[in-house]
């Protein structure tokens, strides 16, 4: 285990309107505020997308994604972290629970999922740290490094 400590910063709350993209939309906010690090809460709908549901196969490198589609409008609450990727831009990797007719998914939303009527994100500005991503070779993913 790696680890670090920072102080908590700003906190902002967003609000997600009809059709807007995540992660991506938080990710631009982020960089547009200057968070370079960050904690996010998210409650709302989601309305189209796709969520990673696991690797195809444990034992795989790198992983084989298992995509579901969203299909209709679903409930949803997910939890992120946003640190600077490769590039210095802030990513959010967020993962959430989505219900719809009393069924739940739960995985990771991949760019392009859509904000369905309402969205609203809390997010924690984290200062005093270095924590970002680094793409790992064995997995192909970016994986969170923190130093100190």
């Amino acid at each position: 285990m790696k680890a670090g400590e920072g102080k908590q910063g700003r906190v902002f709350i967003i609000r997600l309107e009809d059709g807007d993209v995540l992660p991506d939309c938080i990710s631009r906010f982020a960089e547009e505020k200057g968070v370079k690090n960050g904690f996010v809460l998210l409650v709302g709908g989601i309305s189209s997308g796709q969520v990673v549901v696991g690797p195809r196969y444990t034992e795989k490198m790198p992983p084989d994604p298992m995509l579901l589609p969203i299909d209709g409008a679903h409930e949803v609450a997910g939890v992120g972290v946003i640190a600077p990727g490769e590039d210095g831009k802030p990513v959010l990797h967020i993962h959430a629970a989505l219900g719809r007719a009393g069924k739940t998914t739960t995985g990771c939303l991949r760019p392009g999922v859509t904000t369905w009527l309402i969205g609203e994100a809390i997010l924690y500005e984290i200062t005093g740290i270095d924590a970002r991503r680094v793409t790992d070779k064995k997995s192909g993913f970016a994986l969170l490094k923190v130093n100190g």
